[in-house]
């Protein structure tokens, strides 16, 4: 048994100090195992310049915001993952950090970006990764990535007990979908989604909150508001996700068909009609 939370709240833009404390205030609450914070929960996500991300962006080894996490983390025997701008290799990417007690950091950059955060950030080079925090294995994926079935499933495919989506949503149906994303592939997943309004740039994004954590079942173990702040936490038996079993003759990976899945030569691309 492992205990998971998430901790959602309303971000504010640019003040990189109070959102840290604004989280960090939440963590002790939940006494858990595993704590999952926001998409760009420590600089706000409405950018309107390169000089602002540039300004927002830190290094994922040893920026502020990786430097209070290793506190906390250690503090209360926590591993946290949470979004940030990051700065590497003279570019910015969307990531999340996974921070363990240890103090040991480890990196994922978001594959798939929404919008005009192609304006800001360097596309994600990491791939879909597994990491093992004692017996647990955990995959991450940050916000639109769940629009993508293969996000999920490449990290399933990969061992992944739960998957931690730190997020900022904006689309109405994310949360629902993810009890798909659940079931198809047998994991729990925790979404972090933050919640308020920004208004900035003359573009305006109200962030839906409701954030959630799924069981392997599509069961909706805790749920955040639409609006406010709330820190959850559930305590979940891995070997939910661990049992692929569809009865006794099917299994949800061992019947897979990876030699069916393949376009036929015939079939028109994505997004033409096909000819006649």
């Amino acid at each position: 048994m492992i205990r998971v939370g998430f901790v959602q709240f309303d971000v504010r833009f640019g003040d990189t100090e109070w959102n840290l404390g604004k989280a960090a205030d939440a963590i002790p609450s939940l006494d858990a195992d595993l704590v999952v914070l926001p998409e760009l929960c420590t600089s706000g996500y409405l950018f309107t310049s390169e000089q602002e991300v540039a300004d927002a962006a830190e290094s994922a080894e040893s920026g502020p915001s990786v430097e209070r996490w290793r506190r906390e983390a250690a503090r209360r025997n926590v591993h946290i993952v949470a979004g940030i701008a990051e700065s590497a290799d003279d570019r910015i990417y969307n990531s999340a950090v996974l921070v363990r007690p240890s103090g040991e950091v480890d990196i994922y950059r978001k594959t798939h970006l929404f919008g005009r955060e192609k304006l800001w950030f360097a596309p994600g080079d990491t791939g879909f990764n597994v990491f093992e925090i004692g017996d647990v294995r955990v995959g991450i994926m940050i916000c639109f990535d769940w629009i993508f079935p293969e996000s999920c499933r490449t990290l399933a495919l990969g061992g992944a007990d739960i998957i931690c989506h730190p997020a900022n949503l904006v689309l109405p149906y994310c949360q629902e979908a993810m009890i798909t994303r659940c079931i198809e592939n047998r994991v729990f997943s925790i979404t972090a989604n933050r919640t308020g309004i920004e208004n900035r740039g003359g573009r305006h994004f109200d962030f839906t909150g409701r954030s959630r954590i799924i069981g392997p079942y599509g069961d909706v173990l805790a749920e955040g508001p639409v609006r406010g702040d709330s820190a959850q936490v559930v305590e979940i038996d891995l070997n939910e996700a661990r049992n692929k079993s569809l009865g006794e003759f099917n299994n949800l990976f061992d019947d897979r068909r990876p030699d069916s899945y393949s376009l036929h030569p015939c079939a028109p691309q994505a997004g033409k009609a096909k000819e006649v």
